[in-house]
């Protein structure tokens, strides 16, 4: 009976080493070094509409983002009537916070990962507002040449956008950025 719980015991550690390795391998893929061209119609900088009633909402969050290839760049204004947080950070309710990523297209969604980050890009790993991670995923509802509808999956309000700016996609290699 020992030699036996000792088999299964060598095995079962065999396997939970060889799980672990291919769990890593599969896990690491490697990414290019160069930026993708992304979706040609977001290629620019879109501005978020005022939202209906927006002056009657406890908070609300208008954004601003910039497409350069496959790669996002978002500033959100942040309005808040209800204080959550230190009067240090409360800045009378309105605030700025930003983050960075890259995203894809998949059918009707748009995949965002990214980063929180401190207005000069600079990854933002503590203090007031949000840090770490930024993974949004939207809805694209409906897209022209100058204007664009995205539903945030996680809160479903239309977050209506207007396109201020044309980029033309450069792709650049990825530490160059």
């Amino acid at each position: 009976m020992k030699q036996l719980f000792n088999s299964i015991k060598h095995y079962s550690s065999q396997l939970g080493a060889t799980l672990i390795v291919m769990l890593f391998i599969s896990g690491c893929q490697r990414h290019s070094e160069m930026q993708t061209e992304g979706v040609p119609f977001l290629q620019g900088v879109w501005e978020q509409q005022p939202m209906p009633y927006q002056d009657q909402m406890m908070n609300y969050t208008l954004h601003q983002f910039t497409f350069t290839c496959d790669s996002i760049y978002t500033v959100m204004d942040v309005h808040a009537t209800t204080k959550t947080m230190p009067d240090s950070c409360f800045k009378d309710g309105n605030w700025k916070e930003f983050a960075q990523g890259v995203y894809v297209q998949r059918g009707d969604s748009i995949i965002v990962e990214g980063i929180y980050t401190k207005e000069n890009g600079k990854q933002k790993i503590s203090g007031c507002y949000k840090y770490g991670q930024y993974i949004p995923r939207f809805k694209l509802v409906y897209h022209s040449e100058d204007s664009v509808v995205l539903e945030n999956r996680f809160d479903s309000k239309p977050i209506i956008l207007k396109k201020i700016k044309d980029i033309t996609c450069v792709p650049k290699k990825r530490w160059e950025m």
